[in-house]
Order: C-alpha cells, then structure tokens, then sequence
C-alpha cells in the first residue's frame, strides 16, 4: 500500500492548532511539503517548526483570513504560479454555536462566505496544477452534522451541508481527471472548538459545564473524545496514492457516535 507524499505539495488551512495542524504533522511525516495558511504569522512560524523535514522539505506559509474570502483568494494566486498544489486540505473555524431560529441572517452570510467560498476559491486556484501535474487530492474537514444535524449549532449545520453538496458535485466533475474530493467528518474531538460549543451550550442551560461535558460522552460509544491525530491520520490516508479510487465520500471519524451511515 503506497502511503508516501514524498514529492507532493500539501495546502493546509487553518494549520496553527487543531485538526489543521495534526493533519500538516500527518502529511509532512509522509513526505510531503505544506504550506500552511491561517491568520497569525507568529502561530504559523511556531507551527512549521513542528513539521517533519525528513524527506528534505522546505515547509512554507500564507498569510490569510477566511473571513476575508478576497484575502484567501489573493493570497493563493501567487503559490500556485510557482508550482503545482497536489493536495489541498479545506479546514477552518466553526461558526458560534446558537439555536437556528435565533440565528441573525448575516451569520449564515459570513459561515458560508468562510467556509464554501473560500474552499471553491481555493480548489479554483489549485485544480489546473492538479490535473497538470495528474495527481490531486481535495479534502475537506467539515463535521459529523452532514450526517445528522448536532444541537445548539444551527449555522454550522447549514453551511456543513452546503459545503458537502458543493464536495459531492466537484467530486463527480474531477473523477475523470484522477482527482479525488473527500470529506473528513470530525465527531467530538478534543479542539478549541468543542471547548467554546460545551461552554456555549452550558451557558445557554445555565448548567455546569461538566455536566455538558459528561452528557456528549454519553452519546459517544467509545466513551471518549477523539484526539485531532486520530481526525489527521484519515486525512492523511485520504491523500495518499492508496486512497485513488476513493471519491465523493464522507467519512465519519466519531467514536462510532453519529447515528446513521
């Protein structure tokens, strides 16, 4: 089985914390070169010094926002000119967590815009060097709500969705063309993320926060969060050479937690 990103080029959003940076870890470990993109060159700079070097990379970043679409799409431009992007992993940020019905109209605006529209500008950007170079990888991180909608995330839940309708038809038009579109679909894991969404759903409960804590355990099978490596590791395997004939997927990676397949 042929696991080896050796001579590949990774893009990597949101990669100073999280999954992101587990993944960049995952995929430097196999070989490849990441450029990583978030917004804080400071936390960009400590997170490259994390990334393997074995294979004689020379790891890279950008400077970008997703909340500035116009600012991801700028900052691209210019990497893809220089050589061919094989691999581009779409993750950032969820939106806050809330109710759908008290959701404001511009948050769903601003999820999609962050999520759906800086992923299209981004594989836009980076799919003639794939069908190029004849190899190509898109893998989105999104969430186990595609499956079954989580509670208390109303926008998030929207625009996941969006995102995998959008993953599903690309994977369909690039399949001729070698390149795989595969969604990775984080259940709990131990991020920032769950943190700020078990505090949210606590505060709106008035209820302790472990209690939250223990009641998201509950649902879980394993009786566990995941940890983001656990998140990188099918992100990485989605990447690789061995993963050619699998597209238009989306793959929980849940503790055995969302209900439906």
């Amino acid at each position: 089985m042929e696991l080896s990103l050796k001579g590949k080029t990774a893009l990597v959003c949101g990669s100073t914390q999280g999954i992101g940076l587990a993944t960049a870890i995952e995929l430097a470990q196999a070989g490849a070169t990441c450029i990583l993109l978030a917004r804080n060159e400071v936390r960009l700079k400590e997170a490259i010094s994390q990334l393997d070097v074995n294979s004689g990379q020379e790891h890279g970043f950008i400077v970008a926002d997703f909340k500035d679409p116009l600012s991801v799409q700028a900052a691209i431009t210019p990497l893809t000119t220089a050589g061919p992007i094989h691999i581009l992993i779409n993750n950032t940020g969820g939106p806050e967590a809330g109710p759908i019905e008290a959701a404001q109209a511009a948050a769903f605006t601003a999820a999609f815009e962050q999520h759906l529209i800086c992923n299209h500008l981004l594989a836009q950007a980076v799919i003639p060097g794939m069908k190029a170079a004849g190899y190509g990888r898109i893998i989105n991180i999104i969430s186990t709500s595609v499956k079954a909608p989580i509670k208390n995330l109303g926008v998030s839940n929207t625009a996941r969705w969006a995102v995998a309708a959008w993953s599903k038809t690309l994977a369909g038009e690039l399949a001729p063309f070698g390149i795989t579109v595969n969604n990775v679909l984080p259940g709990s894991t131990i991020t920032g993320r769950l943190k700020a969404v078990i505090t949210a759903g606590a505060k709106a409960r008035n209820v302790p926060e472990a209690t939250v804590e223990q009641e998201w355990l509950n649902e879980i099978p394993m009786k566990r969060f995941g940890e983001a490596s656990e998140i990188a590791a099918l992100a990485a395997f989605l990447a690789s050479p061995a993963a050619s004939y699998i597209t238009g997927t989306s793959i929980p990676v849940d503790g055995g937690k969302t209900p439906v397949v």
